[in-house]
């Protein structure tokens, strides 16, 4: 873990790539994608199956997670460090036996940076798919900026690799030969099917039984549709011609709306930090694998 001192040259700035594309409300559709890229990962799919509420609370795992990353690139080095501590911390404990009977322990090392650079490729895709393209140019320096970001949670440099290029050769062998079909990756594709209700007073209840089923559809359609091929075939999730064509269509409507998007929409990263400000302010432990 990097010094205190070191800690306002691991974040990144205000006009860096990173700051101004992280967290265009598009990515969240992209929150199913690196899920299910994590949790297909056979340490993090045992650790989220036996010691996650992500089953019981998918919508609490979420925020904990966008708690997570919006601290770490929006909330400034102090916070960001002790974000990275914390999480670093939590993750100690975190151990266990996998179905196929190999011993796990959530800090190693590719598993813990695997978790952390998936969030990277969901940036990335998402913009490649409804906003947006990153430039070859802003992929290179988002993902030299994730990478330094990562050192705030002990990952190190050697644990991933150094430049876009070498990134996507690492993430086809991750695909390849370690990605497998785990249970949590069922349980994830279960939730995004029929997802269940977050917590909201009753005022907003009718809301939710009108907008479940199609919000439903939507983030599962983005989810599997964002998945490589070779994935879907593992996963054995079915995908068709005519879900490509649908979700084309609200990729360009997405990607239409760009020039009129709010400004607080193409980076919700400080808006909500200052919704989460009471929940962060109690020091909850996000976690890069967990929640």
């Amino acid at each position: 873990m990097p010094p205190a001192g070191e800690w306002a040259t691991l974040v990144p700035g205000e006009t860096t790539v990173t700051w101004r594309r992280a967290a265009d409300a598009r990515v969240l559709l992209a929150a199913g994608y690196a899920l299910l890229l994590q949790v297909s990962h056979p340490t993090v799919g045992a650790g989220v199956s036996e010691h996650s509420r992500f089953r019981t609370d998918p919508w609490g795992r979420l925020l904990r997670t966008l708690d997570y990353s919006c601290t770490m690139v929006y909330a400034g080095a102090e916070r960001a460090g002790e974000m990275g501590q914390r999480i670093r911390e939590y993750h100690k404990q975190i151990r266990g036996v996998r179905p196929d009977g190999l011993r796990y322990h959530a800090l190693e090392p590719e598993a813990y940076a695997w978790v952390h650079a998936t969030l990277a490729a969901g940036i990335v895709a998402a913009h490649a798919r409804f906003g947006v393209r990153l430039t070859e140019r802003d992929r290179e320096q988002l993902w030299s900026q994730w990478r330094t970001l990562g050192r705030l949670l002990g990952i190190r440099p050697r644990d991933l690799p150094c430049g876009w290029p070498a990134f996507e050769v690492y993430f086809g062998d991750m695909v390849e030969h370690t990605l497998a079909h785990t249970s949590a990756v069922e349980e994830v594709l279960d939730a995004l099917a029929k997802p269940s209700p977050p917590e909201a007073s009753a005022y907003y209840r009718p809301l939710w039984a009108i907008t479940r089923v199609p919000l439903g559809h939507i983030i599962r359609l983005a989810t599997i549709g964002m998945l490589p091929a070779t994935l879907r075939r593992r996963f054995r999730v079915p995908w068709s011609n005519a879900r490509e064509l649908e979700l084309s269509a609200i990729a360009r409507a997405l990607r239409a709306a760009t020039p009129v998007m709010p400004r607080a929409l193409l980076n919700t990263g400080p808006g909500y930090l200052e919704w989460r400000e009471e929940a962060l302010g109690r020091r909850e432990v996000a976690s890069v694998q967990l929640a």
